[in-house]
């Protein structure tokens, strides 16, 4: 029984950062209506840029630079949209030729930052904590931090969509953009500032997926991509509430999953999750009929 505890408390560790993962890319999604396969290069370059500012040239405490790093990603998401994927969508009707670009962006970016950092893990310059049994769970204070900002971040984008004209407006995008036009929504302002709140949400899950793995490497966001995509589409693709959900079931299935069978077949364990919801419930297992 008490592997089984400790595999939970790994478990809410993982749905902390793959909630925040999810979010960023459901909130882009609800909005441009396409997919982002550069997502995981997205978190993989803001955990970097956070390196940069820990342990490599500014030697800022870990969660100052993950700041830097993620406000950074947010500025990057933005210029990406603006300068490469918005001219694609106004050309192209086709949702396809979108997606096509997003993963030949994710190709440049994996080798620009395999070019400047190499093939090496990374670590971030932390203190070394020490595992304490809180309850059942055998935590260390790294971990117990990533969920407190995990939690914060999801009643944040609570508060923003429901109570503040941001997300209201958000919200009505999400539905209908045309509609949202003809009523006065700023849609370009919103897509900007959406495009930068998921690119933030990136860099700060690669973040702390580093600091809870305790390495980084230029591979590690398009691996996370797959459990990504998969506590999305099983929360219910577009909905924010969904990807909670989804990466809560995710997380928890498969770190428990790996208390009882080999550890390297746990991310398999999220793939069956999809198939059995593509196939019994593919608008996801959360789907509401609005997609926030």
């Amino acid at each position: 029984m008490s592997q089984f505890w400790m595999a939970f408390g790994f478990g809410l560790v993982t749905a902390s950062v793959l909630a925040i993962a999810a979010v960023g890319l459901s909130l882009q999604f609800g909005i441009t209506n396409y997919i982002n396969f550069a997502y995981g290069d997205f978190m993989a370059l803001g955990a970097y840029t956070a390196y940069v500012f820990n342990a490599e040239i500014f030697h800022l405490n870990i969660w100052i630079a993950m700041i830097f790093g993620s406000v950074i990603m947010g500025v990057f998401a933005v210029l990406i949209n603006q300068f490469l994927l918005s001219p694609f969508a106004r050309r192209f009707n086709k949702s396809f030729y979108v997606l096509i670009v997003t993963f030949g962006l994710s190709l440049v970016m994996l080798n620009l930052v395999y070019s400047i950092w190499g093939a090496n893990n990374r670590t971030y310059s932390m203190k070394l904590e020490i595992y304490k049994h809180i309850g059942p769970f055998l935590l260390n204070k790294y971990q117990i931090i990533v969920m407190i900002i995990s939690i914060a971040i999801m009643l944040g984008v609570h508060l923003m969509l429901k109570t503040t004209r941001l997300g209201k407006s958000m919200r009505a995008m999400s539905d209908n953009t045309t509609l949202a036009m003809t009523s006065g929504i700023d849609t370009r302002r919103i897509t900007t500032v959406t495009w930068f709140l998921s690119g933030m949400l990136a860099g700060l899950a690669g973040t702390v997926l580093g600091i809870t793995e305790s390495q980084i490497t230029p591979a590690s966001g398009e691996l996370f991509l797959f459990v990504i995509f998969a506590a999305v589409i099983v929360g219910g693709v577009g909905s924010i509430y969904g990807a909670m959900a989804g990466a809560v079931l995710i997380g928890l299935a498969t770190e428990i999953s790996a208390a009882y069978i080999n550890p390297a077949y746990k991310l398999d364990v999220a793939f069956v999750f999809l198939i059995f919801t593509l196939l019994f419930r593919p608008n996801g297992l959360f789907a509401r009929p609005g997609k926030a």
